[in-house]
């Protein structure tokens, strides 16, 4: 797991392929908390990437192990429980 304290909200969030996953809200426990999407049933609510998914910071930009494809896979809900 990396170290989240240089994650600061309004970061980019990458995957390993370089596409786009979304922007950090803030950090909450382990788990960076993503802003809502802004479409679908998911307009409306946060998702979050666990901290183990995380492999570097730089700049203003927050990168994943995983691609954007799985990292989307992966994110969770608010409880924890994978997101739909």
């Amino acid at each position: 797991m990396h170290d989240l304290s240089a994650v600061r909200p309004g970061m980019t969030v990458l995957g390993a392929d370089d596409v786009p996953v979304g922007k950090v809200a803030a950090v909450s426990n382990d788990r960076i908390k993503l802003e809502p999407a802004g479409m679908g049933h998911h307009s409306d609510h946060h998702h979050y990437i666990p901290a183990g998914l995380v492999v570097g910071v730089e700049d203003d930009t927050v990168r994943l192990s995983a691609t954007g494809a799985n990292a989307a896979l992966l994110d969770e809900e608010d409880s924890g429980s994978p997101a739909d």
